[in-house]
């Protein structure tokens, strides 16, 4: 009598269910829907209270030599005075009667110029049909309330999203651990194939709230008559989502690794503390440092900051093409070694319970 073994999984099998187990997990979940559903609306509120104020923008000084002024004839919100030439407008501005001037421009792809003090007049941008070419006055440009904001958006989405999917990742090994039911797991996948599929089950879901975010401020924009805002964060809001995928696959490998090192969840404050650190300190490093170039430039190429840093210097067009490119390379190669040193301290301290199994232990195997 000839008994039949069981069908052995597959290495796609084996992690695309362990994925599909942590997605329905977390889909069921009423806190993890009731978070993304408030984040949603804190985010069409905010494109909502945008289009509001630009809908009502206050009455602004504007100077305009020429033919620029026909520029401005439509555009509620600005006292437009005519110049004589050039030097006129920037003297306005110089002086402080206008807060940005219109000149005539022939070399300018839209046949004007904005002059301003210090900082781009963003508004006024958006305002024309447009975008004209900009001139600071002054050497070292403050857009400080732009960068902070947009320091705020995307380094707000990161944090959250990385640490909304990736504590989960360590509280769920540590209680596969504490119940045991990680040894059960083992007698059928490998650790490396559990481990994949952690980490990629929870990066679909929170790529997937990155598109439900991007998806409601762009239906947001548009229904607010705000479409030419999307013209200036199409593209780092594209880079923002390719740091982030990656980003977070480097973040989860070492949530994962983080939960393997102890075995009961009073434990996991002492080996998730520096990831945690890892994962707030880009955020608060683009508010406080956001309008330091060398800084801001640093930020773009490490990988833990380089899904905030590189789409904000993208927006300013402070980085070069080649820039995000080489960036992205940097995370492509810290994704390698952080995740092979992750499985490995994942694989190697899975099955020790008791004591908190050192780094270096963990590490030898």
């Amino acid at each position: 009598m000839s008994t039949s073994t069981p069908p052995t999984l597959s290495t796609a099998q084996g992690i695309w269910l362990v994925a599909e187990r942590e997605m329905s997990t977390k889909l069921r979940s009423k806190a993890y829907i009731i978070s993304t559903v408030i984040l949603l609306l804190i985010a069409l509120g905010g494109v909502i209270w945008a289009g509001i104020a630009t809908s009502n923008p206050s009455s602004t000084p504007i100077v305009a030599t020429g033919s620029a002024a026909s520029a401005l004839e439509d555009v509620p919100g600005y006292e437009v005075t005519a110049v004589a030439d050039r030097d006129a407008a920037e003297q306005a501005v110089r002086d402080g009667d206008a807060d940005a001037a219109l000149v005539e421009d022939a070399s300018s792809p839209t046949g004007v110029t904005i002059i301003a003090e210090s900082s781009t007049p963003t508004q006024l941008m958006l305002m024309l049909s447009e975008t004209p070419q900009v001139e600071l006055l002054a050497e070292d440009g403050d857009d400080g309330g732009l960068r902070y904001l947009l320091g705020l958006g995307f380094g707000l989405v990161f944090m959250m999203s990385a640490l909304s999917f990736g504590t989960p990742i360590t509280t769920s090994v540590v209680e596969e651990k504490q119940t045991r039911v990680v040894e059960i797991l083992l007698s059928a996948i490998p650790a490396r194939v559990l481990l994949a599929g952690k980490v990629i089950g929870n990066t679909i879901l929170a790529i997937s709230q990155i598109i439900l975010l991007v998806a409601v401020g762009t239906i947001g924009l548009i229904v607010t008559g705000q479409a030419e805002v999307l013209q200036l964060l199409g593209a780092p809001v594209v880079w923002f989502a390719a740091f982030f995928l990656f980003g977070f696959v480097l973040l989860s490998a070492m949530f994962a690794a983080a939960g393997a090192l102890v075995s009961r969840q009073e434990d996991v404050g002492a080996t998730l503390t520096p990831v945690m650190y890892l994962t707030m300190i880009p955020y608060f490093l683009v508010i406080f440092f956001g309008e330091n170039p060398v800084v801001m430039t640093v930020l773009s190429y490490v990988p833990f900051s380089a899904p905030v840093g590189m789409p904000i210097r993208l927006f300013f067009d402070e980085a070069a093409w080649w820039e995000p490119l080489l960036s992205m390379a940097i995370m492509l190669a810290a994704c390698a070694i952080v995740i092979a040193l992750g499985a490995k301290i994942y694989e190697n301290s899975l099955l020790k319970m008791g004591a908190r199994v050192k780094f270096r232990d963990a590490l030898k195997g």
